[in-house]
């Protein structure tokens, strides 16, 4: 993942502007009639970025742990033979990345994020979750994109298992969201009370990362998008 391009104190950076998705114009290469949020192209193919190196598997140890305002108030841990043996469904979603490209139709699998809030439920004072992979990256995601019925604990692609590249064993799909909130390598959820920025938000990218509404980088952010970056 690149740096942003601009930042909350670059005066030239433009304003982000109003989106109507029927509106956008088509663009070369694109598929007859497809769709996509403003400033994004069709690749070729399905570019690998991550920052940080690729993490190493081993069924033996790996788990996941979620934890934070749990409704229990308890930590808990899945192995990976329990992660598995959840119920699995698979969605299809356009898959939008923050340095402008968007893959059409790429058919996922895995476990519903609903249904890990169905088993583990969080406490109701709860707003966002906070993504954790290997090495420390994090991402934040409001409590309702968590939710949403398209988000998925991926353990698939096009009916193969993700590759290490992309994210194997597990890895989040937000579909509504700029990719870097499709964390790979996850390793944790941990449910917050109180909003707080991830590894990029941090770094000058949106809090919420909206696709159609173009919402890149923090200058972008208006009262009530995110807590102070």
């Amino acid at each position: 993942m690149r740096q942003p391009e601009a930042s909350a104190r670059d005066s030239s950076a433009r304003e982000p502007v109003a989106w109507d998705a029927a509106s956008r114009a088509q663009q070369p290469g694109d598929e007859p009639g497809l769709l996509l949020p403003p400033g994004q192209h069709v690749p070729r193919t399905l570019p690998v970025l991550h920052y940080g190196p690729v993490p190493t598997f081993n069924a033996a140890t790996w788990d996941l742990r979620i934890f934070g305002a749990t409704h229990s108030g308890q930590e808990h841990r899945w192995c990976w033979d329990e992660v598995c043996a959840l119920p699995s469904t698979e969605i299809v979603a356009d898959f939008h990345c923050v340095t402008k490209f968007t893959v059409p139709g790429l058919r996922w699998g895995g476990i519903a994020a609903a249904e890990v809030l169905r088993r583990v439920p969080p406490d109701p004072a709860v707003t966002h979750v906070m993504i954790w992979a290997d090495f420390g990256y994090s991402a934040n995601v409001r409590i309702s994109d968590f939710a949403a019925d398209d988000t998925l604990l991926a353990t698939h692609r096009d009916g193969t298992p993700l590759t290490p590249e992309h994210g194997h064993p597990l890895r989040l799909v937000v579909p509504a969201l700029y990719a870097w909130k499709s964390v790979k390598w996850v390793r944790a959820l941990e449910y917050l009370t109180r909003d707080r920025r991830g590894f990029w938000e941090e770094r000058g990218y949106h809090n919420t990362a909206e696709a159609w509404r173009e919402q890149r980088y923090s200058y972008q952010e208006e009262d009530g998008e995110g807590p102070p970056a």
